[in-house]
């Protein structure tokens, strides 16, 4: 990639399984979420920097835009419809939306109670939002970026192996100011991540 994000960047940081980040990205900027070895999924929240009450509805997102996967040109759009950021690039194909994060008490249900200790995007988006003031209420349905959640007639949804792949990304450009809440999903007990957990990159650029 040699593009005017990669070449000179505001933030450039490798996230491993299990690791998050908070990042603060300004009105226009562009926030680009890499897939650094495929089928990598990347669990994400978004909050009005200023107001964290308003923050990024799944719900909302859905019915305004009519599609329940989201790609390039979806609007992100918060419980008041405000856009927080649109997603202006996408190498991947579409996002789902409507998985959630998981738990280690969804873990335990799901999967058994054997699979309560691994550690789930839920305890890194607490870790991570704490500093912000976002604790378990300002928690909400997330982005699964890169993840493969299909959704059939009757509203059934599975989880399927990715169809991302090695280098491929997203971008989002913030339409305010906004806050990026970040975890890099350490699921091993469903194929999102093809059962084998991998670092993702975040390239920011602000002006």
């Amino acid at each position: 990639m040699t593009d005017s994000l990669t070449a000179a960047t505001d933030v450039d940081l490798v996230v491993q399984p299990g690791d998050g980040a908070l990042i603060r990205v300004p009105a226009g900027g562009r926030l680009r979420i890499v897939d650094t070895e495929g089928n990598q999924a990347v669990d994400t929240l978004f909050y009005d920097a200023d107001d964290i009450a308003n923050r990024y509805s799944a719900f909302d997102t859905i019915r305004e835009q009519g599609a329940v996967y989201l790609s390039t040109g979806s609007r992100l759009l918060s419980g008041r419809l405000d856009e927080l950021a649109v997603i202006t690039s996408d190498t991947c194909g579409r996002h789902d939306t409507v998985g959630g994060a998981c738990a280690q008490e969804s873990n335990a249900i799901r999967y058994g109670e054997r699979t309560r200790h691994q550690h789930a995007c839920r305890q890194t988006f607490l870790a991570y939002g704490a500093p912000a003031g976002i604790g378990q209420r300002e928690l909400g349905h997330n982005i699964n970026f890169f993840m493969n959640v299909p959704v059939d007639a009757r509203g059934s949804l599975r989880f399927d192996d990715g169809i991302s792949g090695p280098g491929r990304y997203v971008e989002i450009t913030a339409t305010r100011d906004v806050l990026a809440l970040v975890s890099n999903c350490p699921q091993l007990n469903n194929p999102c991540n093809g059962w084998n957990p991998t670092p993702v990159q975040l390239l920011g650029r602000w002006t």
